[in-house]
C-alpha cells in the first residue's frame, strides 16, 4: 500500500463529519486536560506540600474512586439515555469544576483540602462521561471503522498529551498553576460546541435499552458467559492497578530522582506520550484487534517498564518512556476496541461500564501502594512493581490460553527479544 493510502487508511474515519467535529473538539479539550493534570501534580507536589508523593497518590485515588460506585449506574444511562445531550452536560461539569478550583488558586485561598474534594468532585462527572464517551463513537461512524475511531480517540488524547504537559509546565513557570485550571475549564468549550453542531441525521445511534429492573445483572451475566471477555477485564485490572500510574510516577522521578523543576516535568510526560501517539495510530489502522494482540502488549508493556526503571538519567528515562507509551497505548486501545467491537449494541454501554469500573476503579488502590513505595521505599520500585505485575498476568493469561484455546506461544530470538501468539486453525480469538 502507497503512503498516500496508509494515510487514508488510518485516519479513515474522518471522513465522517460527526467524527470530524468531535475529534476536533477532544483534540482541544484533551490538551486542556494535561494542562490540568500537570497543573494539579505540581501544585499539590510542590506548593501545598514539600514533595509529598502520598498526597500526589491521595489525590488520584480521590478521582477515580467514584467509578466504584458510578460506573455501573453509568452504563444503564449511556444505554437508555441520549449519549450526545448526556455528553454536553457532563463536559459542562467539568468545565466548572476546572474553573471553580482555578479562582480558588487565583484568589490565594486554595489548599490541600479543596484540591482533595475537587477531585472527587471531578471524579463523580467523570465517572458519568467515560461510558458515554466510549459508547458515543459508535453512533458517528458505521461499524467497520469503529476500530479505527477508537484508534483515533486514543491518538487524539496523546497527541495532545503530546504537547499538553510541556506545555501546562511552561505556563507554570510564566503565569502560574491557578491558570492552567481556568484555561482548561475554556477547552472544553470546544467539545460542547462540536455536539452542538452534529447533523442528527448522520448519526449511527443503536438500540436503547427500556427502563427495568436487573439491567446491571444482565451485564455482568453476559460478560461471565464471555471468557475473552473475562480474559481481557482480569489482565487489565492487574496491569492498571500497578502499572498504569504514569503521571505519579513521572512526577515522582522527576521532583525526587532527577531534581528537575516544572518545564522539565512536563517533557517527561511528552515523551512518553510520543510513544503512545505512535501506540493509537498503529492501532487505527487495524480492523480486528484480537486477543493475541492484548495479551503481548501487555507482556512487551512489562519489559519496557522494567527498563524504565533502571534508567541513570533524566535523558534515557524519558526515552525509554516513548517505549512504555506504546505499549501502552496499544494494550489500551486493543482492549477498548475488542470489548466494543464484539459485544452486543444493546448492552454495549453496560458492558464498557464494567470494563471501566475494573479498569479505572482499581486505580485507587495502586495508586495509594505506589505513592507508599515512593514516599517510604524506592521512587524507581513504584515503577517496577507495575513491570513485574504486567509480566505475571500476561505470562499466565498466555499460559493458560495455550492450555483451553490451542494458542501457539514463543520467544523470538531477535534484539530486543519478543513473544509471537499464534491462534491454531479455527481459533477466532
Amino acid at each position: 500500500m502507497s503512503f498516500v493510502g496508509q494515510v487514508k487508511t488510518t485516519f479513515a474515519s474522518l471522513s465522517f463529519f460527526n467524527y470530524r467535529l468531535w475529534f476536533a473538539g477532544a483534540l482541544v479539550s484533551n490538551m486542556g486536560a494535561w494542562v490540568q493534570r500537570i497543573g494539579q501534580d505540581w501544585l499539590v507536589l510542590r506548593e501545598l506540600t514539600n514533595n509529598n508523593a502520598l498526597a500526589t497518590a491521595f489525590i488520584t485515588a480521590l478521582q477515580f474512586l467514584p467509578f466504584i460506585a458510578l460506573s455501573a449506574y453509568a452504563g444503564v444511562l449511556a444505554d437508555r439515555l441520549p449519549r450526545r445531550k448526556l455528553l454536553m452536560a457532563t463536559q459542562a461539569g467539568q468545565a466548572v469544576l476546572a474553573f471553580g478550583l482555578g479562582i480558588l488558586i487565583l484568589s490565594g485561598h486554595v489548599q490541600l483540602w479543596h484540591v482533595f474534594v475537587f477531585a472527587f468532585l471531578l471524579g463523580c462527572v467523570t465517572a458519568i462521561d467515560g461510558p458515554v464517551r466510549q459508547t458515543f463513537v459508535a453512533e458517528m461512524v458505521s461499524h467497520p471503522m469503529l476500530p479505527n475511531a477508537v484508534g483515533l480517540n486514543s491518538a487524539s488524547f496523546n497527541a495532545s498529551r503530546l504537547l499538553g504537559p510541556a506545555l501546562g509546565g511552561v505556563l507554570i513557570q510564566a503565569i502560574g498553576t491557578g491558570w492552567t485550571f481556568t484555561i482548561n475549564g475554556f477547552t472544553f468549550m470546544a467539545t460542547i460546541l462540536g455536539l452542538i453542531l452534529m447533523r442528527p441525521s448522520q448519526l449511527y445511534p443503536g438500540p436503547k435499552a427500556e427502563r427495568r429492573k436487573g439491567q446491571i445483572r444482565e451485564a455482568i451475566d453476559y460478560v461471565r458467559g464471555r471468557r475473552d471477555l473475562v480474559m481481557i477485564f482480569i489482565v487489565m485490572a492487574v496491569i492498571s492497578c500497578f502499572g498504569f500510574n504514569s503521571q505519579l510516577t513521572i512526577s515522582y522521578m522527576a521532583a525526587k530522582v532527577f531534581d528537575r523543576q516544572a518545564g522539565q516535568f512536563g517533557l517527561l510526560s511528552s515523551f512518553f506520550a510520543v510513544g503512545a501517539l505512535a501506540g493509537a495510530l498503529l492501532a487505527a489502522r487495524r480492523r480486528h484487534p484480537r486477543l493475541r494482540l492484548i495479551l503481548t502488549a501487555a507482556f512487551c508493556f512489562g519489559v519496557a517498564s522494567a527498563l524504565s526503571a533502571v534508567m541513570p538519567s533524566y535523558l534515557t528515562f524519558g526515552l525509554t518512556g516513548i517505549l512504555v507509551g506504546l505499549c501502552t497505548l496499544t494494550l489500551m486501545t486493543g482492549a477498548n476496541s475488542a470489548i466494543q467491537i464484539s459485544t452486543d449494541e444493546a448492552i454495549r454501554g453496560r458492558v464498557i461500564s464494567l470494563y471501566l469500573l475494573i479498569f479505572q476503579g482499581v486505580t485507587p488502590i495502586g495508586s495509594l501502594l505506589i505513592g507508599y513505595i515512593a514516599q517510604h521505599w524506592s521512587t524507581r520500585w513504584s515503577i517496577g512493581i507495575g513491570a513485574i505485575a504486567a509480566l505475571v498476568i500476561s505470562v499466565s493469561a498466555l499460559i493458560w490460553a495455550r492450555r483451553n484455546w490451542h494458542i501457539s506461544v514463543r520467544l523470538d530470538q531477535v534484539v530486543p527479544p519478543h513473544i509471537t501468539v499464534e491462534e491454531m486453525p479455527g481459533m477466532t480469538r
